[in-house]
């Protein structure tokens, strides 16, 4: 063989194997951080890497995870702290699950009813520090008035950061989590009406939740998950680990037009407009957007980061793991490093981008 055809060799690109599934079907919780994966449908992204993916809409993240463990779904955007959650049994029969990709960081606010967050400033003009104690000063004054029933805050789903940076703010404001307040779990789709019809008082979600809230006049942004948890991974692609055995050409294809997808997102100067205008398509989030405009998707309202850092950074998911390990260990159990890893490992988004 001459030198020409080794060098010719040497060079070539990889090989990339054909997805073993033509098509498939990824579950969605409506939420702005579901953008990557409309974007990669709505932009052809997935269809260029021979998958036809169909997004489905699911309004609460137990019914999503259950789908995903049963086989209904092949995948779905999930909570960072989900596939851990669900390798470990917390909540349903252990299911091995893995978190390939990161979609987004940040963008949760912390709402309060205009009866709780009277004379609070929104979370430019303060610290959550300061807005904790308030809330304090505020519920000690109605014990001091004979007013018995607590203050009822709603997250959406016992293993996520939304828990997880309601329980840190309280702290911060001297407010035990588990006497202090009543925390309640309610899908994201569900909070604005939860709040209009008196039936919480306040909530931590992801956008555009919050910001309806506000926009409304049900409620006010009294703090920023960004502020309370700096650069945190918020919104992962979940598989279960059955699956990604199963089919790693289709992974690696779903990998790539994601991160496709986040180039086109994050470079493009008419992507913000065009992905807000396919995330209110009806069969995503529909109405609840209406209030947003273009600069939303890279505005303060949440810190919402989208796409910047696909590559799971196992560091932020031990640190994640870390204060998952507080609430497990009122339980009695430990999370075990060995599974951490392997949830967030960054060996698929390797093999299917080559680095």
């Amino acid at each position: 063989m001459s030198d020409t055809n080794l060098s010719t060799m040497a060079t070539a690109a990889p090989i990339i194997p054909i997805p073993e599934l033509s098509s498939l079907s990824l579950g969605f919780i409506p939420l702005l951080d579901a953008a990557l994966l409309v974007v990669a449908r709505e932009g052809g992204f997935f269809m260029a890497e021979g998958v036809d993916v169909s997004l489905s809409r699911e309004n609460a993240w137990s019914t999503l995870r259950d789908k995903v463990a049963a086989g209904m779904l092949d995948g779905a955007h999930m909570l960072a702290p989900m596939p851990l959650a669900m390798s470990l049994g917390l909540a349903r029969a252990p299911c091995e699950t893995l978190a390939p990709v990161v979609l987004s960081r940040h963008g949760n606010t912390l709402v309060l009813s205009e009866r709780y967050a009277e004379g609070m400033p929104s979370p430019g003009q303060t610290s959550p520090t300061d807005n904790a104690h308030r809330l304090r000063q505020y519920l000690d004054q109605r014990r001091q008035t004979g007013e018995r029933v607590p203050a009822r805050l709603a997250m959406v789903y016992p293993w996520s950061c939304q828990h997880l940076l309601l329980r840190q703010w309280l702290t911060l404001g001297d407010i035990d989590p588990q006497s202090g307040v009543e925390l309640v779990a309610l899908p994201p789709p569900r909070m604005v009406d939860a709040l209009r019809e008196g039936q919480i008082d306040g909530f931590c979600v992801g956008e555009p939740w919050g910001s309806l809230a506000q926009h409304r006049g049900l409620g006010r942004i009294i703090a920023r998950g960004a502020d309370l948890m700096p650069s945190h991974p918020e919104k992962v692609l979940g598989v279960t680990a059955s699956w990604a055995r199963r089919y790693p050409a289709t992974l690696a294809a779903l990998i790539r037009a994601l991160r496709a997808a986040a180039n086109w997102l994050n470079c493009e100067v008419d992507a913000p407009q065009r992905t807000l205008e396919w995330l209110a398509l009806p069969p995503y989030l529909d109405h609840s957007i209406q209030h947003l405009d273009q600069q939303t998707l890279s505005s303060d309202i949440a810190d919402l980061r989208l796409g910047d850092a696909l590559r799971p950074n196992l560091p932020d998911f031990t640190t994640l793991a870390g204060q998952m390990q507080d609430l497990l260990g009122q339980q009695g159990r430990q999370i075990d490093s060995p599974t951490v890893e392997q949830c967030y490992s960054a060996v698929h988004f390797d093999a299917a981008t080559h680095q």
